[in-house]
């Protein structure tokens, strides 16, 4: 099959190879400066389509691959130069011929054939038109975002272009879900997609365009086609089939997926829903809980780190979005309207309700005592959840604008779990059987309000608020064979079955408060002062019980079984950072200096800090060519824990962990040393990222722990030793003769920490590298089969054990007989350890075949999912204490047919 593969791949670039010319030159003015980014257009004189196309370099070459005994006529165009049109026709030999342009053109945006140019950049916006791109097989914006030049799309549907996460999806101008891009590329209908813009250094705000270093942030805009907008439009799929569960018992499967979308200048609706048994999840709990609703990082220029920490259960997530039965109910609507052309009102509503059965076999070792651990656990969970944002934007002039943002989120979460364990201490194996109950029902609101008011041209204020209130109620139980912990005051032994539970409630309010003043003391160096506030309140209690096998509760009311807490955090500091332009390099140096105060009130006393830190950050851009940058980031920050880890009674983090928090715990201090690379090359659509970050962090919060056979007792400490780790990425990727593209990647990581076992007075120092390699290449025809062939490599090295997988894959994707579309994916995993203890191979294959006639509003498709009946897949995992490797069960073979009517 891989020789077949191989044989067909070399086909059909011989054959595109014996084709074509190439016709090349360099574009320059007047025939003199080269025209760096000069967009160039070869239409077929005789069918008047772009047979070719291509946008010169920073000397004014461009190349073309132009068919053989063929007429073109050659279009030019350039920001300030007069439109220009040439005729060649092509023989048997290749053509090279220099152009001349002259000065005196129009606007980039009145030029006709940047509408036609497949990719073209006005200062930081890259277009793509969507349509030079598709091959017919396409049908959501994923499809299409993958078959971009510098875009990359991930399994969870994060977007990244030239190495950066967009952070904002946008349909037409108006916000799409805010703060999260997976259901727009997952949703929108490829066939409505006009343009796709790349917004590079984007700023919301358009009076802190140039003021703020941007150069992270990216956002994407959809544009449109003309016929998709004053109309409804989406589509209606529904779809039924037949597989076994993994009792291999039959069971009917059934997708049922509206989407509705409509756009106009005042208003516009998305309507999402998707009911299916089929493992398809349009947002999972772990998206819920990442999104943000786009509130902006305000306190980023800050020099302090307070995070409130999550107290949910650790309710066991997905691997690759596979489990063994997933059923999913979601239903989403977004909106933005315009009373007036200076206020925009918008907002969003997510609910979805998930029942999913997992099942995984685990071995763990303990390094420390070298306890083998086997388990087989299978979960239940019931996930029900629900979050709605709305924001207001007033801005009635370019001097003032006034946002005020509101996101609630509710959350119900309940899993039932059974587990099989074995544990095996000094060649003696013990066995139990537990069974868990989690529940946990968090409830968050954060609001924002900001102003921004231009004084004078060359002052501007920034006033920002946040404020978050969030409640959680984490309940936990495990029923055991035998007794886990030994350390419990209270506790009755020599039960049959040892039933401890733990309630908790913790209660958050946070307020950030920050005011920036920015001056330009000229046109290329502005001053920036800052005036800010982190405050913090929390409550946090918590209680362990005992559930006697006689049926009574045995509270266990003792000062270690409890909490009952409340911590106070404030941070007020001053920052003052001076931004400056110096030919290519931009230069932003800067400080902060904090007043620190904190104060917890647990078993009967208070406790108390005050000190203050100065702290400086540094940025650098060095601005190498107009695509071309060298960026240098320091900064030194001051980490702070929550109530999470100062409460001092145990708290049941599991069934065989206990842990016990420090009130006399002290800030961490980090300092980072960040180094970015990334170059963009539109003549060959060659784009290069790489970066490398070393953080070095001291009084480092780690875990102080000691184990009783499979059970852990800990409490975390400031360490002595400095923590450190070191991350280097890099990729490259380019276009070949307008058909091929190709790109590689690599990215590694080192870290090196230090923990306390089993009591000893010395600290453990342990160290675990990381590695991924991957490399592929890919077709891009219009009326050929296209191919995708890949191989990725990870290397995971944690103390000295080491665990690979390799993975090849290919996907094939056909557009033919002007109605059908053809895709297969394939992968192979192969995962294994050094010493060959555990060696698993697992493969996936799915395959789809769709039929929709030209101006047929339907489409019919059969598609099969797991075709080769692959029951699970293989992963590990490492922490401080623990290594692990686990094996998932997944959805079996099935096969569907399904029915899509186009609105």
């Amino acid at each position: 099959m891989k020789k077949n593969i191989v044989l067909f791949i070399l086909f059909i670039t011989s054959f595109s190879f014996a084709q074509t010319i190439r016709f090349e030159g360099i574009v320059s003015e007047g025939g003199n400066t080269p025209l760096d980014m000069a967009n160039i257009m070869a239409v077929n004189a005789t069918t008047k389509a772009m047979d070719a196309y291509a946008i010169t370099n920073n000397k004014g070459k461009f190349s073309l691959n132009l068919k053989k005994n063929t007429s073109y006529v050659i279009k030019l165009t350039y920001i300030g130069m007069q439109n220009k049109e040439i005729n060649v026709t092509t023989k048997e030999e290749n053509i090279v011929q220099n152009i001349s342009m002259n000065s005196g053109g129009i606007e980039l945006n009145d030029v006709e054939i940047v509408r036609e140019m497949p990719v073209s950049i006005k200062g930081d916006t890259i277009v793509y038109n969507a349509d030079s791109f598709k091959s017919g097989t396409e049908k959501k914006l994923e499809d299409v975002l993958k078959k971009l030049p510098g875009v990359e799309v991930n399994a969870d549907g994060e977007v990244e272009v030239e190495g950066k996460k967009v952070t904002k999806l946008m349909v037409e101008g108006k916000d799409f879900f805010d703060g999260d891009t997976k259901l727009g590329v997952k949703n929108i209908p490829s066939d409505a997609i006009d343009k796709i813009q790349v917004l590079r250094n984007f700023n919301e705000v358009s009076q802190l365009k140039g003021l703020e270093n941007n150069e992270e942030n990216v956002a994407m805009n959809i544009k449109l086609k003309s016929g998709k907008k004053n109309f409804w439009f989406g589509d209606m799929t529904a779809g039924g089939g037949t597989g076994n569960n993994s009792g291999n018992t039959k069971l009917d499967r059934y997708i049922v997926n509206p989407k509705a979308f409509y756009y106009n200048p005042k208003y516009s609706v998305n309507i999402i829903s998707n009911f299916n048994n089929i493992g398809e999840l349009p947002l999972t709990i772990q998206d819920y809980f990442k999104m943000t609703g786009g509130f902006r990082g305000m306190m980023k220029k800050g020099g302090s780190a307070f995070n409130v920490a999550s107290n949910d259960l650790g309710i066991m997530g997905l691997r690759n979005n596979r489990a063994k039965e997933i059923e999913t109910k979601f239903g989403a609507t977004n909106f933005s309207y315009n009373p007036t052309k200076s206020w925009t009102i918008s907002g969003f509503g997510v609910f979805s309700s998930s029942k999913t059965q997992i099942e995984t076999n685990s071995q763990s070792k303990i390094i420390a005592s070298q306890t083998q651990i086997a388990s087989k656990e299978t979960p239940v969970q019931q996930t029900n959840y629900g979050l709605a944002k709305i924001s207001s934007s007033y801005k009635p002039n370019t001097n003032f604008q006034f946002d005020y943002d509101v996101l609630l989120k509710k959350s119900n979460q309940e899993e039932n779990s059974f587990i099989n364990r074995e544990t095996t201490v000094n060649s003696i194996t013990a066995s139990e059987y537990i069974s868990t109950y989690k529940k946990q029902n968090p409830t968050s609101a954060n609001q924002n309000f900001s102003i921004y008011y231009t004084l004078k041209e060359k002052s501007v204020f920034d006033l920002e608020i946040q404020h978050l209130f969030q409640e959680e109620d984490p309940f936990y139980n495990a029923n055991l064979r035998f007794q886990p912990f030994t350390s419990i005051i209270g506790y009755i032994p020599n039960q049959n079955r040892n039933d401890i539970s733990q309630n908790r409630f913790v209660k958050t309010n946070k307020v950030d408060s920050k005011l920036d003043y920015y001056y330009m003391v000229t046109p290329k160096s502005n001053i920036n002062v800052t005036l800010g506030n982190t405050y913090s309140y929390q409550n946090f209690n918590s209680a362990i019980f005992q559930i006697l096998d006689s049926g009574i509760k045995n509270d266990l009311n003792y000062n270690t079984n409890s909490n009952q807490v409340t911590y106070n955090f404030n941070d007020a500091f001053i920052g003052l950072h001076y931004k400056m332009l110096l030919g290519k390099i931009t230069i932003t140096p800067g400080f902060s200096q904090h007043i620190y105060s904190m104060k917890n009130q647990q078993l009967g006393s208070d406790s108390n800090r005050n000190f203050s830190k100065f702290l400086p950050d540094l940025y650098v851009l060095y601005q190498l060519k107009k695509a071309e940058t060298l960026t240098y980031n320091y900064s030194l920050t001051n980490v702070f824990t929550d109530i999470s880890q100062l409460a001092q009674g145990f708290i049941l983090n599991g069934y065989s962990s206990l842990f016990k928090g420090n009130r006399d715990l002290e800030n961490a201090t980090s300092q980072i040393h960040s180094l970015r690379y990334f170059k963009y090359n539109m003549f060959n659509f060659e784009n290069i990222f790489a970066n490398a970050s070393y953080t070095r962090t001291t009084d480092a919060v780690k875990t102080s722990a000691t184990f009783s056979g499979a059970n852990q007792t800990s409490s975390p400490y400031n360490s002595n030793f400095p923590n450190e780790s070191a991350s280097a990425m890099g990729s490259y990727g380019r276009s070949f003769l307008k058909n091929y593209k190709a790109s590689g990647s690599a990215n590694v990581n080192w870290s090196k920490f230090s923990n306390i076992q089993n009591g000893s007075q010395i600290e453990t120092i342990s160290e675990s590298f990381t590695q991924n390699y991957s490399i592929k290449t890919s077709t891009m025809f219009k009326n050929l089969p296209n191919i995708e062939v890949g191989y990725t490599t990870t290397i995971n090295d944690y103390n000295h054990a080491r665990y690979y997988t390799n993975t090849p894959s290919i996907t094939l994707d056909y557009y033919f007989l002007d109605g059908f579309a053809f895709v297969t994916d394939y992968s192979y995993n192969h995962y294994f350890n050094s010493d060959k203890t555990i060696d698993n191979q697992y493969q996936f294959l799915n395959a789809s075949l769709n039929y929709q006639k030209k101006d047929s509003k339907f489409e019919y498709k059969i598609s099969a999912t797991n075709l080769l009946n692959t029951t699970s897949l293989n992963d590990n995992n490492f922490n401080q204490f623990t290594i692990s490797s686990s094996q998932y069960i997944v959805q079996p073979r099935y096969i569907m047919f399904s029915m899509k009517y186009n609105l």
